[in-house]
């Protein structure tokens, strides 16, 4: 009884490690929060293709999108991040990121797409698939 009480909870364990490290292919299945650029980068590097969310924690349409950013974490092949403009505004001037919320797009560690504004589930997964050829 107690060797199977042992065996379950390491599977659970596994299975929690597995979710919070991604799919199993590599790929997170909920945001990265990122703080300033080598992060962003090596993050944009690890990762094939990364949708980035600039945000702001008072921005409306920034809180309407967090679920559909998460669901694109959980349900595609991207690895989703999240950049708190607030709290890093260097890194997100470095972006050119006047407006919140605004993704971007990297696709092999640069920079391929920018959208500005609410975006739909929809076009954020077309948007995707046509970088990993899902």
């Amino acid at each position: 009884m107690a060797e199977d009480l042992d065996e379950i909870r390491e599977k659970k364990l596994e299975d929690l490690k597995a979710k919070q490290s991604g799919d199993g292919a590599g790929t997170p299945t909920s945001p990265i929060h990122i703080d300033g650029a080598g992060d962003l980068q090596s993050t944009a590097d690890e990762h094939g293709v990364v949708l980035v969310d600039f945000y702001a924690d008072w921005c409306g349409p920034c809180q309407m999108l967090e679920p559909v950013v998460e669901t694109i974490a959980e349900e595609t092949d991207a690895a989703v991040a999240k950049v708190d403009v607030d709290a890093n505004q260097q890194l997100a001037a470095e972006y050119g990121v006047r407006g919140v919320p605004t993704l971007i797009l990297f696709a092999d560690g640069e920079p391929v797409e920018r959208l500005v504004g609410m975006q739909n589930e929809s076009q954020l997964r077309s948007l995707i698939a046509s970088h990993t050829g899902a």
